[in-house]
């Protein structure tokens, strides 16, 4: 297979390198800078990301490009070209003021492949505080803004054994007009892929590779009816069928009627699936729990004890099965080291150790979009696919203070309410994520002659692209007003409905 490498400085876009370039078809993966693999013949080319250090500052990230450079076709992006012009002798010094936001290539010195159907005073992005003041002599400009002389150079024809390439601007982001053109001229064109990495191509070689990997083992895992874990759970069991052992978990804080029709929406796909309700157990435990924090490790501690005990009733089996994708991958081998909390509710964090379990992680390399792509690939249906994310906790975190199978049915049919009304309007696929929360408050309200003191609920929407940054969503009036009205009117025990028009940060999207 082909791939680029991505070696990681610490850029908070290094993923979106990722990305555009894997939109080409080409498979990409990201390392940190210090952990280069061996350079085999599957890499046909390394970027160096950008990174918020200086190349001047005393912890400066730096590495020996002796056994890079010359040996594959290499592009360094803003701090990367900037290490690449310190490296080999030229000139870089801290800037006057941080060159940031938008420029134009007004100056094309010379025609080169990498800039083909790039137009002269064409937008970039500019995102640093050093400047490259003098390139080195085994070098050539290509382009320079109005501020900034030297914007593109490569290395000069038989410098070195491999095209060098070095930018001072981000064409991974959108704001560079041309930067997916940029992208595509040195993936393409100069590192030689063939752009064939494809839904179809990861999907065949996906399966074959487990079918290896796994043989006539069983595996056992946990769907929560959400898009990453059944596309991982589909293409097992195309790889090994029957011997994947699948449940579903009604832990209680599930959505009006989810568990019914995930496990409906599981049997038309033809899993090994049952479902295990386990609601008495949850509410049992989170009785008086009211710290946000306190819940998620109760909810966490339960789904381990359950899947321990079902786990217990398969003894053949030697494989965990997990839908993991790319970015918690990159996250917990990051440059500045794994987060200190990635989701532990998620996963069934030191099992697999305890129980002598196997891990297998179909999707580990995907982005979610990515995943979405193979799940249409392999049939999955569009209510799956186009899900909106989930918390593990699920209602856990949407009720605010403690958790009652009371409390959780009011919530139930406020958020059905909501969630029906955006796809009636056809707004659902417009928004990335959407929910009902109930608010440890009480309000008083009138209805016909009598006094009402009732919940309040809020009404939460937002648009997002992996969840890390988010803007409230504009709903339309008409449309808060209809689903206001629904919910008051039919839901005894409601009262008043609020919308959260918090950004993240500095609010995050979940209230707990």
């Amino acid at each position: 297979m082909e791939k680029i490498l991505i070696l990681d400085f610490g850029s908070q876009y290094t993923q979106l390198i990722a990305r555009r370039i894997r939109e080409l078809n080409v498979y990409s993966e990201i390392v940190p800078y210090n952990k280069v693999p061996t350079l085999d013949d599957s890499y046909k080319a390394v970027i160096l990301s950008g990174s918020p250090f200086s190349v001047s500052d005393e912890n400066a990230l730096k590495i020996d490009l002796g056994p890079i450079v010359g040996k594959k076709p290499v592009l360094g992006v803003c701090y990367g070209a900037q290490y690449i012009a310190q490296y080999y002798g030229g000139q870089v010094q801290r800037s006057e003021k941080r060159e940031y936001g938008k420029a134009k290539l007004h100056q094309l010195f010379k025609s080169d492949p990498f800039l083909k159907d790039v137009p002269l005073d064409s937008q970039v992005w500019m995102s640093h505080g050093d400047t490259i003041m003098a390139i080195p002599k085994q070098f050539e400009l290509l382009a320079g803004t109005e501020s900034v002389d030297v914007a593109a150079f490569k290395a000069k024809e038989g410098a070195f054994d491999a095209p060098v390439y070095c930018i001072q601007f981000h064409p991974e982001v959108t704001h560079s007009l041309d930067g997916a053109t940029l992208l595509r001229n040195f993936v393409i064109d100069i590192a030689g892929c063939h752009g064939q990495w494809t839904p179809k191509s990861f999907v065949e070689h996906t399966v074959a590779e487990l079918k290896e990997k796994i043989g006539t083992d069983k595996v056992l895992m946990a769907l929560s009816g959400g898009v990453d874990s059944t596309v991982a759970a589909t293409l097992l069991d195309h790889a090994i069928g029957s011997n994947l052992i699948c449940f579903f978990v009604d832990n209680g804080l599930l959505r009006k009627g989810e568990y019914e029709q995930v496990l409906e929406d599981y049997k038309h796909l033809g899993l090994n699936i049952h479902g295990v309700d386990a609601k008495a157990l949850f509410y049992e435990e989170l009785k008086g729990v009211t710290n946000p924090e306190a819940k998620r490790k109760v909810i966490g501690r339960l789904f381990i004890e359950v899947f321990e005990a079902e786990a217990a009733k398969h003894p053949g089996v030697t494989w965990l099965g997990q839908g993991t994708i790319y970015p918690d991958v990159i996250e917990s081998v990051s440059v500045h080291g794994p987060s200190v909390t990635i989701k532990s509710h998620h996963n069934v964090g030191g099992l697999p150790e305890k129980m002598g379990l196997k891990i297998v992680e179909p999707l580990r390399m995907l982005f979610k979009d990515e995943v979405r792509r193979v799940g249409k690939e392999v049939s999955i249906p569009e209510n799956i696919l186009k899900r909106h994310p989930f918390p593990g906790p699920g209602l856990g975190i949407r009720i605010l203070g403690e958790v009652s199978a009371e409390k959780v049915k009011l919530l139930q049919e406020a958020d059905a309410i909501y969630i029906d009304n955006l796809r009636k309007f056809g707004l659902y696929d417009q928004v990335w994520q959407a929910g009902t929360i109930l608010l440890p408050v009480q309000s008083v309200g009138v209805m016909g002659d009598e006094r009402t003191y009732e919940q309040a609920v809020a009404l939460r929407a937002v648009n997002s692209v992996d969840g890390m940054t988010a803007e409230w969503s504009h709903l339309p009036y008409e449309f808060l007003a209809k689903v206001s009205s629904e919910i008051i009117n039919n839901v005894k025990g409601i009262n008043r409905v609020v919308y959260d028009i918090s950004t993240k940060p500095p609010a995050t999207i979940e209230w707990e």
